[in-house]
């Protein structure tokens, strides 16, 4: 029994002793410079209007390559404009592992959207050149270029780009050809920066969440499981157009009535299917669009997200088929266009998910599993690379708005998760 008992006793030493250490960011310095960041392109509304290309873009890229550089680490801009630093690891072999996202904003956007990934990134980096940790990985950053108007530095990365995405007028005034020239990057050699499954070892982003799941259940942490897939239609309704005050209403053929109902079809065809779906009816024109004119055409958006692409299609073809059903009552007629803005859904690896939840658990941290109902540069690069993403709560789940807000708290527990899981990801085979 005595010699049990000291086994058990040798065991328990080994496993206490062969865990590795948790380690934590400077917090004050992470919200330094943080901050710091939110000065470039602040406005009058503490909102920010950073977007890409602009001059408070550069100003702010230029900030963090000055930065990035006094830390003694490489800094490259490749040719989509995305700023990478690197890190050597020991093993010069071995792929490097990727963290990063994006510092752009919408007009009149928040602070925390895309730059506490960029931030956090740093910060962990910093903190591994000061405990003088050693990987064997090299490790990089990448800031991503425009992700708010089409995740392009990301989209560039994973060979998803066309030529008519450069020639796309973005919310600075310049096409995204021109904005990447003026970030630094060239336009006409962007194809070359195109990477494959033998550039990367792993990725993963932190971000905010965006929506209010982690805030309302007061939980640490969000263990994204996946990016869902969205798909856009055009959708048209034509009646017959004619005088308001004339016209009996048993006489009518109102496209206006057809379109009431048909968006109160898409919020029942997507409600009562199980699941986390989402179904938008987000934008309504009416023509000619005169008060005492009955419509004779009306045009609606309908967006659907899912994780499973098949559902979506399925959900489609219910609210098809319902929606042609309502037109021929109210003598109307209805049609659908698919728009080309596609994006496929992009599952996060199940291991990075569990080096994830792993890091979160040995810190403490309370988690959940969830998918991303907005799109982010891990969905691109999920084509590529294993990647995962890490959520903190915003606060009331508002986002792009000045009045986006993550707690100090929760900035510092999400950076203490990716640093964690930088490094485990550096003993991770896939």
């Amino acid at each position: 029994m005595k010699k049990y008992t000291i086994i058990f006793f040798l065991l328990f030493v080994y496993s206490l002793f062969s865990q590795k250490p948790n380690y934590t960011v400077s917090k004050e310095r992470l919200l330094r410079n943080l901050k710091e960041l939110s000065e470039f392109g602040i406005n009058k509304n503490n909102g920010n209007d950073r977007v890409a290309y602009s001059d408070y873009d550069i100003q702010a890229r230029e900030h963090l390559k000055e930065y990035l550089k006094n830390l003694g680490l490489k800094v490259e801009v490749d040719y989509a404009a995305n700023i990478i630093a690197r890190k050597e690891g020991t093993n010069k072999k071995l792929k490097p592992i990727i963290f990063g996202s994006h510092i752009d904003a919408v007009p009149n956007g928040g602070h925390f959207d895309g730059p506490l990934g960029v931030i956090a990134g740093i910060e962990a980096l910093e903190t591994i050149l000061d405990r003088k940790i050693i990987t064997s990985h090299p490790l990089e950053l990448i800031v991503f270029t425009n992700e708010e108007g089409g995740v392009f530095g990301s989209r560039a990365l994973a060979g998803k780009l066309n030529n008519d995405a450069l020639r796309v007028k973005t919310a600075s005034g310049f096409t995204n050809g021109e904005g990447v020239d003026r970030l630094g990057g060239n336009q006409k050699r962007i194809f070359e920066v195109i990477k494959s499954s033998n550039d990367y070892h792993a990725f993963v982003e932190l971000h905010i969440e965006q929506g209010n799941i982690l805030n309302k259940s007061n939980v640490d942490i969000g263990v994204v499981t996946g990016i869902v897939g969205l798909k856009w239609w055009d959708v048209v309704i034509e009646g017959f157009a004619n005088h308001a005050g004339t016209t009996p209403m048993d006489e009518r053929k109102d496209p206006m009535i057809t379109a009431a109902d048909f968006i109160l079809l898409v919020r029942k065809v997507i409600s009562e299917v199980p699941g986390n779906q989402v179904g938008t009816v987000g934008k309504i024109e009416a023509y000619p669009g005169a008060p005492n004119v009955i419509p004779g055409k009306v045009k609606l958006s309908l967006e659907i997200r899912d994780l499973d692409e098949n559902k979506i299609d399925f959900l489609f073809s219910e609210i098809e088929k319902k929606a042609k059903m309502l037109a021929s009552k109210n003598e109307t007629t209805i049609s659908f266009s698919s728009i080309d803005i596609n994006a496929s859904p992009a599952l996060m690896n199940n291991q990075i998910q569990s080096l994830i939840i792993d890091s979160a658990n040995q810190l403490n941290y309370s988690f959940k599993k969830m998918p991303s109902g907005a799109g982010h540069d891990a969905q691109d690069m999920a084509i590529i690379v294993p990647s995962g993403m890490i959520f903190i709560p915003s606060v009331d789940g508002i986002s792009h708005s000045p009045k986006e807000l993550s707690s100090d708290e929760d900035v510092y527990k999400g950076a203490n998760v990716l640093l964690n899981t930088i490094l485990k990801l550096d003993e991770e085979k896939f």
